[in-house]
């Protein structure tokens, strides 16, 4: 069962089933109540509009075998006396129910006016003689004429007659039609209900079919995708412009931010293994030399390779956290005070500052900070200036020197990794390339910004923006 009810077709098909069944099965009890009440109610009027007729005629004092409504023809008619004895009945009637007296036989008129008053109902409504009650009340019945049994609607309506006393008359319109009526609208809709359940279904199931087949082109080519590996590849985008449409949409965003990321990660582990290369083997040339011949052992270009690799490997550690997700703490960090430590000991670095406090990590903002006055005084000619201010709800730290300047075509360029504009450098002048990269990365992970411009000396300058804490 699990199994069958498992896709989301056969769900959405049993439940616009089971919608629409118990929708018509509300609507046929509906229509079959107010069918019935509406031919009971015609019935009723016509039993009443029988007894009424003979009640007219027994007030104007017809004798009880010269009553017109005794015939049969419209159902069958009773007349009890004040003391419900049976006075006067339908011609060929055999058995009668729903009446106040189950006698299909007159009795002798004995009752005077006076006694039938006297077993009469307190409640029973005051009348002249030959007045008719305006009130009727309605019984349902059965009654056999002829020997045909049937169900009847009575009519009962009172009559004072002028000689003898207060009489009750019963007439009974036949409920056949009604019973016909309700049964075949019955039958009609046991029938057709499942016939159009049975429609409802099919055009569900084929509809949802339909409508969910994008879904499984987009199930089978991330499949195809996730098989191959190649990141390249989109699913299908139907021209619906529907929750599918965006779906496909959505999904295809993913596998390119996906692809983007995936792409870099492959870049970043290739200049990675090509910038732990040079010193690796710079580093073991010189031990080799060394052992070797002692006499030739250059300790201090030892050492500086051995810094330079200890610096590039706490860069791609650090990167690696970054990528990871590594969120920064709330701890509210001074970026004046930070400034200026970071400043310190520094040549032709001046700090202009004012007291600005941000939420994050002081190690991650310091190590921002330290590679932005790293790379100004590599290519400062002379001055490298720090400034710390506010900005509204903005924290903002310029850092800027009076070098040559980055040219605007390569001011994002320079945030990528591994990147060194100027190619006739050494690398131990110009790094690894990593220091920019590493401080936007943390910029964007406290939720600031780190861009490149032009500064006041000609220079580049690059500001940091952070939100105050």
């Amino acid at each position: 069962m699990r199994r069958l009810f498992g896709s989301v077709r056969a769900r959405a098909t049993l439940g616009a089933t089971l919608v629409v069944a118990v929708a018509l099965v509300a609507a046929g009890a509906a229509v079959l109540l107010s069918l019935k009440s509406n031919l009971m109610g015609e019935a009723g009027t016509r039993a009443e509009r029988s007894a009424r007729a003979v009640a007219a005629e027994l007030a104007a004092g017809r004798p009880y075998d010269k009553l017109s409504g005794l015939d049969g023809d419209d159902g069958p008619v009773q007349v009890l006396d004040g003391k419900k004895r049976v006075v006067a009945v339908s011609e060929d009637l055999e058995k009668i129910s729903g009446t106040d007296s189950d006698r299909v036989k007159p009795l002798p008129p004995v009752a005077a006016k006076g006694d039938d008053d006297d077993d009469s109902d307190d409640h029973e409504e005051s009348l002249e003689p030959g007045e008719i009650a305006g009130e009727s009340t309605f019984r349902n019945g059965s009654a056999t004429i002829d020997g045909e049994t049937e169900d009847y609607r009575f009519a009962a309506v009172e009559v004072e007659a002028h000689d003898r006393g207060r009489l009750k008359v019963y007439a009974g319109a036949p409920l056949a039609a009604e019973h016909g009526a309700v049964q075949s609208a019955t039958t009609v809709m046991l029938i057709g209900f499942p016939l159009l359940l049975g429609v409802v279904a099919g055009v569900t199931w084929l509809v949802t079919r339909r409508a969910l087949r994008p879904v499984e082109g987009i199930r089978s080519e991330m499949a195809a995708i996730t098989a191959s590996q190649d990141l390249a590849r989109r699913v299908p985008e139907p021209q619906t412009h529907d929750e599918v449409a965006r779906l496909a949409l959505t999904t295809n965003e993913t596998l390119a931010a996906l692809e983007t990321s995936v792409e870099r990660q492959r870049r970043f582990v290739a200049d990675a293994s090509h910038e732990l290369r040079s010193p690796i083997a710079s580093l073991r040339t010189q031990l080799e030399v060394a052992a070797a011949h002692p006499e030739l052992l250059d300790l201090d270009g030892a050492v500086e390779d051995t810094v330079r690799l200890q610096r590039l490997a706490a860069d791609l550690l650090l990167l690696a956290r970054l990528d990871a997700g590594e969120r920064p703490n709330d701890a509210k960090v001074d970026l004046a005070g930070l400034a200026r430590e970071e400043a310190e000991g520094r040549t032709g670095v001046t700090v202009d500052a004012e007291p600005v406090k941000v939420a994050g990590s002081r190690g991650q903002l310091g190590r921002v900070l330290a590679n932005l006055l790293d790379n100004a005084q590599r290519h400062a000619r002379s001055a490298v200036t720090v400034s710390v201010r506010r900005e509204g709800d903005l924290a903002v730290v310029g850092v800027a020197d009076d070098g040559d300047g980055v040219p605007e075509a390569d001011r994002e360029r320079i945030f990528e990794r591994f990147v060194r504009l100027d190619a006739a450098r050494s690398r131990d002048d110009g790094g690894a390339g990593l220091g920019l990269a590493i401080a936007r990365d943390v910029a964007v992970r406290h939720g600031g910004t780190l861009t490149a411009g032009q500064g006041p000396a000609g220079g580049a300058l690059f500001e940091l923006r952070l939100p105050l804490a």
